[in-house]
């Protein structure tokens, strides 16, 4: 939005809404706009988080179908990856069950 427009807009709100109520038009409006905008960021993470997943999962399944031997630098980055989420869940399901009492 231009300069131009933006006073438009503000001379046409301020005409429609006046100026005690304004401010609280204008509060409420950035308000949502930074909703929208870190959904927007959440989302945005997700997807990218998700499309990393499925690129780890395809090169797991290249690396299994060359049966683990002779990867190439990518597919071994991949496969160490996923090697040390693994081994971090492990522990941490071990953490939590050791630290958990046993029930009779």
């Amino acid at each position: 939005m231009g300069m131009w427009e933006l006073v438009v807009v503000l001379i046409v709100g301020l005409i429609v809404l006046g100026p005690e109520r304004l401010p609280v038009a204008i509060r409420t409006v950035s308000g949502w706009i930074r909703t929208l905008k870190s959904i927007a960021n959440s989302v945005k993470a997700e997807v990218n988080e998700e499309l990393r997943v499925h690129e780890l999962h395809s090169n797991l399944k290249k690396a299994e179908q060359q049966d683990m031997s002779n990867l190439s630098p990518e597919l071994q980055e991949s496969v160490d990856e996923l090697k040390k989420a693994a081994q971090s869940v492990r522990h941490s399901y071990q953490d939590n069950s050791a630290s958990t009492p046993k029930k009779d």
